[in-house]
C-alpha cells in the first residue's frame, strides 16, 4: 500500500472550521476505488495543526493526485493555509495497520 501522513499548519482563523473546509474532498477521497483510509486529527500540541494519515492501495494512489477533487483542493485549500504542507509518503507492504504489540490487550 502506499502510506501517506501529511502536517497541515492552518491559519488561526481556519483552524476550528477546517473539519467543514476539507469535508467535501475528504468525502470524495475517500469514497474512490482503492481508498484505504483518510483521516484528520488535530494537533494536541499546536490547535492549528491537522495531520492527515492516508493510504490508497498501490494503483490508486496515482489516480488520487489526478483527480478533479484533488485539483480543486489544490485550487481551494492552500490559502487556509500558513504554509506549503509536509509529508512522508511511502510504499509498504499490506492493505492495514498491524498491531502494536508492545501494547497488547488481553
Amino acid at each position: 500500500m502506499i502510506f501517506i501522513t501529511a502536517k497541515f499548519r492552518i491559519r488561526p482563523e481556519y483552524a476550528d472550521q477546517w473539519p467543514d473546509i476539507t469535508r467535501d474532498f475528504t468525502e470524495a477521497t475517500r469514497a474512490e476505488p482503492g481508498n484505504l483510509w483518510f483521516d484528520w486529527s488535530r494537533s494536541v500540541d499546536d490547535p492549528h495543526t491537522y495531520v492527515l494519515v492516508e493510504a490508497f492501495q498501490d494503483d490508486a494512489a496515482a489516480a488520487h493526485v489526478q483527480s478533479d477533487h484533488f485539483k480543486k483542493a489544490q485550487q481551494t485549500l492552500p490559502k487556509h493555509l500558513v504554509e506549503t504542507p509536509q509529508i512522508v509518503n511511502f510504499a509498504v507492504p499490506g492493505e492495514d495497520w498491524s498491531e502494536l504489540g508492545e501494547m497488547t490487550v488481553d
